[in-house]
């Protein structure tokens, strides 16, 4: 897409045109076709909102202005996106697959390699079919067709984004801990940067527990890590014509909810908690042949977390205290849900930030700022309203549909209260005050979120004009 987008902005060809020309029209087309987040001329968010802070600058009293940029993914449309999620999950019970999913797509990384996207990890990868063959990844056609009309539905999110939040939100609506999750993450554009086969783990390696170690320390990641996340096997089943193992269908599994059979790990296993751990401590202690006997799986990875000394100390005490596993895996889950992710703003943002506490005319309509220079605090100058944003070129409006409309297509929201929306000449007010025009705009029935239709401060304020001349004539 990317390159037939490039194409179609290419002006007619040239004679002969140098090399270095060739490169550098690309490379305009390029820019052109995919944007920076914070270009205005492509259609995508850009607002300098009038400057909370002012300063001196080089002695001519400029202000600096607060830039707002749209990130990878919209936090708006992420949440719608997580809501639709959880219809999904009530309906078709996917939470294992949406877990595997996130798991999968974030599992390639190698911290040995610097290089974006080289080094693999959470950068969407996943939705392209030479990453979808790998051996390791059967079946996960079935969950990305499950949730592509939700990305069809909310295209200003990134898939790399809305695989790690399926992920997580399977995990909190199965009854798990919630996740402290960061978005932002950027997508990969072509197949030819998907990661190579082999890098995700073995169920039944030689040396089950050199295994994982051999895998997830090259992901950074550490024992107790390992037997944290091993514990989401307490969701889902296997199936032997998809992973080569399980049995085809057992009591727990022949009459779903969802699609019937396979093999699951746990009696309840559509339930986030600690029961994997009991079980597997009951089953790894029975001979491999009794365990396959077994209705419950038991992989030889699951039973090393028994057998190997430092695995064997969190997996008995997950098995003890469900707790601290839940602290345990919410972090380690948050972690790999990071791993060898671009950030775009770097530094991520979250869903669920409390912005409350910030004042009424502070707030702002996007989850990311950033600020172009730290001024030192005074007093605020009036600033002359801003210039209209350029018309969306063709293509660039193309590419960034859903940013073209600020509210993502919902009503318009009433404007907040500012007590210096009231004031003479549009200066901040004293507390004191505030709280006062604050009471009797309340006091006649408007509040913060619900502007009057009418302008009640001007008839208080003939209204005590009137009194106070009625007052003089009395008084003479």
């Amino acid at each position: 897409m990317a390159e037939r987008l490039a194409a179609s902005l290419l002006p007619a060809a040239s004679p002969s045109p140098s090399p270095s020309a060739r490169r550098a029209t690309v490379a305009a087309a390029a820019a052109a076709s995919f944007p920076s987040p914070c270009s205005a001329r492509t259609g995508l968010r850009l607002r300098s909102r009038q400057p909370l802070l002012s300063q001196k600058a080089a002695g001519r009293g400029r202000g600096v202005r607060v830039v707002r940029c749209m990130a990878a993914s919209d936090a708006a449309q992420l949440k719608g996106a997580r809501e639709d999620i959880k219809e999904l999950l009530k309906t078709t019970y996917c939470h294992p697959i949406l877990v595997r999913l996130g798991w999968h797509d974030s599992g390639t990384y190698d911290k040995n390699i610097e290089e974006w996207p080289q080094r693999g990890g959470a950068d969407g990868s996943l939705r392209f079919d030479a990453e979808l063959s790998h051996g390791a990844n059967a079946g996960l056609i079935n969950a990305l067709k499950l949730i592509q009309p939700i990305k069809d539905k909310y295209p200003g999110i990134t898939y790399a984004d809305l695989f790690q939040l399926a992920s997580a939100t399977a995990i909190e609506e199965a009854g798990g801990p919630k996740i402290p999750m960061k978005y932002g993450r950027v997508d990969v554009t072509a197949a030819e940067q998907c990661p190579p086969e082999g890098r995700l783990p073995d169920a039944g390696p030689r040396d089950p527990a050199e295994h994982l170690r051999e895998v997830f320390y090259r992901m950074g990641l550490d024992d107790k890590e390992i037997v944290a996340l091993s514990g989401a096997h307490t969701l889902g089943r296997a199936r032997p014509d998809r992973s080569g193992w399980g049995k085809p269908e057992t009591k727990y599994t022949k009459d779903g909810p969802g699609e019937p059979g396979g093999q699951s790990w746990t009696v309840e296993w559509l339930k986030f908690d600690n029961s994997y751990f009991k079980d597997m401590k009951f089953l790894s202690q029975l001979p491999s042949e009794e365990q396959k006997e077994q209705d419950l799986l038991v992989l030889p990875t699951d039973a090393a977390l028994f057998e190997d000394p430092s695995f064997k100390v969190y997996a008995e005490k997950y098995a003890e205290d469900q707790e601290a596993f839940f602290k345990d895996y919410a972090e380690a889950h948050a972690k790999l849900s990071d791993l060898g992710a671009k950030f775009d703003p770097p530094e991520g943002f979250s869903l669920d930030d409390d912005m409350s506490a910030a004042p009424a005319d502070e707030k702002t309509e996007e989850a990311i700022s950033f600020v172009t220079a730290a001024p030192p605090p005074v007093a605020p100058e009036p600033e002359p309203e801003p210039a209209a944003e350029p018309t969306p070129e063709p293509v660039a409006a193309a590419v960034a549909t859903v940013t073209s409309d600020d509210n993502n297509g919902a009503a318009p929201q009433p404007e907040p209260f500012v007590a210096a929306k009231y004031s003479y000449g549009k200066r901040e007010l004293s507390d004191s005050m505030k709280q006062k025009i604050r009471a009797e705009y309340e006091g006649f029935g408007g509040s913060p979120d619900k502007p009057m239709q009418s302008n009640y401060f001007l008839n208080i304020m003939i209204l005590i004009a009137g009194l106070a001349f009625l007052t003089s004539l009395v008084g003479n």
